[in-house]
């Protein structure tokens, strides 16, 4: 396994011309950046062939690599992506497809997904109910009011932990009710 560390190293060495680091970096990283040059160019043979001009960028280019403390990886798979998307433009193909962000779907809930929601809703009420009534308020105040363990002890005058320990059990007893 190559770290990035490792890999940093190999393009250092890279850079000062260093034939053997050129071959270990290609063995480490060939197979992620010929995966990059597939899913954008989508054709077996061009990717194959744009990885040579890949790594041969990389020769002359390790020089301008430089460390920051983000992964070495990231540098080359941004070489290759933007090399892989020049070549579709220069073939004139279409690069929307890569960058596109897609439209927003509509966030409404479709009605089989309210009519589960409502039943859902209800079943939760039911269990709520079950509980003693201190007990249901804490966990509303918890769970639907955002309120902390130290408010909740405070507006029902208990200790901490007694709070901690209220929910925790009303929780396992709605787990218990919503299971069955």
């Amino acid at each position: 396994m190559t770290t990035a560390g490792d890999i940093e190293t190999l393009i250092a060495r890279v850079a000062l011309q260093d034939r053997r680091a050129f071959s270990e970096l290609y063995d480490a990283t060939s197979a992620k950046l010929f995966g990059v040059c597939l899913r954008v160019l989508k054709d077996r043979a061009e990717a194959e062939d744009l990885l040579q001009e890949v790594f041969v960028r990389i020769w002359h280019k390790a020089d301008r690599y430089r460390v920051t403390g983000h992964s070495p990886i990231t540098w080359l798979v941004t070489v290759t992506r933007n090399m892989a998307i020049d070549r579709l433009r220069a073939r004139g193909t279409q690069t929307e497809d890569i960058n596109a962000i897609p439209a927003p779907r509509d966030q409404r809930p479709t009605p089989e997904a309210q009519a589960i929601a409502l039943s859902e809703s209800r079943r939760i009420v039911a269990c709520l109910d079950e509980l003693e009534q201190d007990r249901a308020q804490a966990v509303r105040g918890a769970y639907l009011d955002g309120l902390s363990y130290d408010d909740l002890a405070k507006r029902f005058d208990v200790p901490l932990n007694t709070m901690k320990t209220w929910l925790r059990r009303s929780l396992i007893k709605l787990k218990d009710c919503l299971s069955q």
